[in-house]
């Protein structure tokens, strides 16, 4: 496992944070997942074969950008 932050823009409000966690969980193998609205920056645990285009996927489905 691989520990990522990123950030991530678009973020106005709890629901947000709430979206954004939930489209990083549904990655398969990620774990851990927090996400701080102030900062716009999300951390958690990622598997080897995960990519940063995986991510940037589940972000934009959500509704958001990955930075």
């Amino acid at each position: 496992m691989e520990r990522i932050r990123v950030r991530i823009s678009g973020m106005s409000c709890e629901h947000c944070v709430k979206r954004v966690t939930r489209a990083l969980e549904s990655i398969p193998g990620v774990r851990e997942v927090r996400v701080d609205l102030k900062s716009g920056i999300a951390t958690f645990e990622k598997p080897e074969g995960v990519t940063r285009e995986d991510i940037a996927r589940a972000i934009e489905e959500a509704g958001y950008r990955l930075e």
